[in-house]
């Protein structure tokens, strides 16, 4: 069989459905869409490290009794049948970053690339580094520039219930928006996006998790001995699946527990070319080499065989 006979049988075996109702169905559903991403990340992830020589195997999703607190990854890893085996989570980045940061406004564009100017390969550490970024920005993106700030349609509507006392130049760009729908806001901001993610993506993670008793956690973001190594699939700001990775041990701790991680980290930034290629800046602690963060593993931290719970699980629907 071809690879569309392939999946026609494989959505009529499994879902009892035609390809056409399958395709329908899961433009319907941006949960499933993600789900199925996500599938996709972890399939390549394990295939690009198995590659390097490394032997992989899934850890199930559903333990028998109480899962392990060291095992919350997605993947086991060992270099050779010599080596101790590690486990591996799996992460994309957070998928409305700029939306988030509001970084289609100006100042807050200027602000989170001079914060981050060490990385950024177009900003000479030497000179004034203000000057350089306004450069940029007004050579790059021109609209932004003098372009109006734009709230979100839940923050005129809040902030104008309670009107302030004296007029401030919130207060008029406030007055100036509230004749706009929703529906209108909401495009000007996704134009305003469109328009700077031509020229600069945000690479930022999205550590959310439960605090069930069985993690052993005490706030909702992984503790850091959870897993040994985090890959993160930054597909959702490049042109493809690429994969970096860090020692959880080697990023900043949260404020509130020092055995957890933070919620977020910026990883960096990608800057689409004229030439249509991708430029990425990354801090210190993301690398795209495997093997690079592999040797920063201690041996003593290897989880212990004999807990190991690996997924056998295959559903074969071909004859």
């Amino acid at each position: 069989m071809n690879i569309f006979q392939k999946l026609e049988k494989f959505v009529s075996d499994v879902f009892k459905t035609t390809l056409e109702i399958f395709l329908e169905a899961l433009k319907l559903s941006p949960n499933a869409q993600g789900y199925v991403s996500g599938s996709i990340t972890e399939l390549l992830l394990k295939k690009k490290i198995e590659e390097l020589g490394f032997e992989v195997k899934r850890i199930r999703e559903k333990w028998e009794g109480k899962k392990h607190a060291q095992h919350h990854g997605d993947f086991y890893f060992r270099k050779n049948s010599e080596s101790p085996w590690f486990v591996l989570e799996s992460k994309g980045v957070k998928s409305n970053t700029e939306d988030w940061n509001k970084l289609y406004n100006y100042p807050k564009l200027k602000k989170i690339l001079f914060d981050y100017h060490e990385i950024i390969h177009w900003i000479d550490g030497t000179k004034d580094i203000e000057p350089q970024i306004d450069k940029w920005i007004s050579e790059n993106l021109p609209e932004l520039v003098n372009a109006p700030t734009l709230y979100s349609y839940e923050e005129i509507q809040d902030y104008l219930s309670n009107l302030p006392k004296r007029e401030t130049p919130k207060l008029l760009a406030m007055q100036e928006l509230a004749k706009y729908s929703r529906d209108e806001i909401d495009k000007m901001i996704d134009d305003r996006l469109k328009y700077l993610m031509s020229k600069v993506r945000v690479l930022y993670t999205h550590f959310v998790s439960g605090t069930s008793g069985a993690s052993e956690r005490t706030q909702a973001t992984p503790r850091k001995d959870e897993f040994n190594l985090i890959s993160i699939d930054i597909v959702l700001r490049y042109n493809g699946h690429k994969f970096l990775f860090a020692n959880p041990k080697h990023l900043d701790s949260s404020g509130k527990d020092t055995n957890h991680l933070q919620q977020n980290y910026i990883m960096g930034f990608v800057f689409p070319q004229a030439n249509g290629s991708l430029k990425l800046d990354l801090t210190d602690e993301w690398n795209e080499d495997f093997n690079e963060v592999y040797e920063t593993l201690d041996t003593a931290d290897g989880v212990n065989e004999k807990e190991m719970q690996i997924d056998h699980r295959n559903v074969v629907v071909e004859k």
